[in-house]
């Protein structure tokens, strides 16, 4: 079940010249969903940096750049590169990159000398082509997600990781990203309990004289639990929350970060093209639009809580509409808030950024996919 959203914030006035599917942004909600987490963090910038693989465009991370969110992480070489040309102070590459992938890493850190990056190692062979370098490195310790990582209770493993990268040790990445129940109770009570442990791993490596400098927890559904943990207040280290898809938001999270002020700010605009079947009728946002990693239904649609999108192909979304209700017509709009967001603002080469009601600009989607494979 998820939150029911109105369609009026979205309704953009002429869509005479607008092709279909369009992915459109909306910047006051932007601004809106910035505000929230600052206040949720006590309004100091200084404790988020997040995942700009959300924000995706230039144009938005300029945004969060002048509200003061100058840190960043990111995990493509292109993420890097645009969150350096936006302005961001401080970025760290938070995924393990290696042979040429670590050789452009030093190319952009070169090209933008006032950004501070950093990158992410679990094994010594990855520690030592940084060691004495300009990049910071973050040990990547797996909390329980089982994707990346060194497995937190591996204690003398990760101090003597920290000890070696010596000068460039930064700090501790800990992406708790399989916090996500519904109870919020319960999932505060399940992150604590790994910060409990994380809060021991740092005192390890402190006693062994490897200063942890910044911790960096908390994906979205843990977000509020790491801004609200005891410990990681006024404590001897920087601690920065790392969500990123707040951004925007979309079904899911508004779903999981109730009552905190969140708005969707992005949504798919999409065409009624068919109706194949006596109450159901075809839009043109399948996959290839809408991201469908999350599931299905792979969005909620603006102002219809009796619509119920199907499973998509790659073009179409079939929709199955409530008995007694009527179907819209042909050639009308629809307005779809992804269940995730990320990956769908990935599925678009620009955006429209819509403000009254208005198209103001088009907008690239500046860190779409990957940079060349050969430079």
């Amino acid at each position: 079940m998820y939150v029911h959203i109105s369609e009026a914030p979205y309704r953009v006035d002429d869509l005479s010249r607008v092709l279909t599917p369009a992915l459109a942004i909306y910047p006051e909600m932007v601004d809106a969903n910035i505000d929230a987490t600052l206040h949720l963090l006590g309004g100091d910038a200084n404790r988020w940096r997040p995942h700009v693989k959300t924000a995706k465009l230039e144009y938005t991370m300029r945004r969060m750049v002048e509200r003061g969110v100058r840190a960043a992480k990111c995990a493509t070489t292109l993420e890097l590169l645009t969150a350096c040309e936006a302005g961001a102070d401080d970025v760290l590459l938070a995924y393990a990159v290696v042979g040429a992938n670590a050789a452009r890493v030093l190319e952009i850190a070169a090209e933008h000398p006032k950004t501070k990056v950093s990158v992410l190692v679990e094994t010594p062979d990855q520690a030592a082509p940084w060691v004495d370098s300009s990049i910071g490195v973050f040990l990547d310790v797996n909390p329980g997600m089982n994707r990346t990582g060194i497995e937190q209770d591996r204690v003398q493993s990760i101090v003597s990781l920290a000890r070696a990268a010596a000068g460039s040790f930064g700090g501790l990445h800990y992406y708790d990203g399989h916090m996500h129940a519904s109870d919020p109770v319960a999932r505060q009570a399940a992150a604590w309990a790994g910060y409990d442990k994380l809060m021991d791993l740092i005192a390890a490596c402190e006693s062994a004289g490897a200063h942890v400098g910044e911790v960096v927890t908390s994906g979205t559904p843990a977000m509020p639990c790491g801004a609200s943990y005891p410990g990681f207040q006024n404590a001897g280290f920087i601690h920065r929350v790392s969500p990123g898809t707040v951004v925007y938001n979309d079904a899911t999270s508004l779903e999981q970060l109730q009552g905190l002020g969140y708005q969707a700010a992005v949504v798919v605009i999409a065409s009624v093209v068919s109706h194949p079947i006596k109450g159901r009728f075809t839009c043109d946002a399948g996959h290839k639009a809408v991201s469908a990693d999350a599931g299905v239904p792979t969005c909620v649609i603006a102002g219809h809580p009796d619509f119920n999108p199907l499973k998509p192909s790659e073009e179409h979304l079939p929709v199955d509409v409530a008995a007694g209700q009527p179907v819209p017509a042909i050639g009308s709009v629809v307005y779809l808030i992804p269940r995730h967001v990320c990956p769908t603002v990935n599925n678009f080469d620009d955006a429209l950024i819509v403000e009254g009601g208005r198209i103001t600009s088009i907008e690239p989607v500046t860190a779409r996919g990957h940079e060349k494979a050969i430079r």
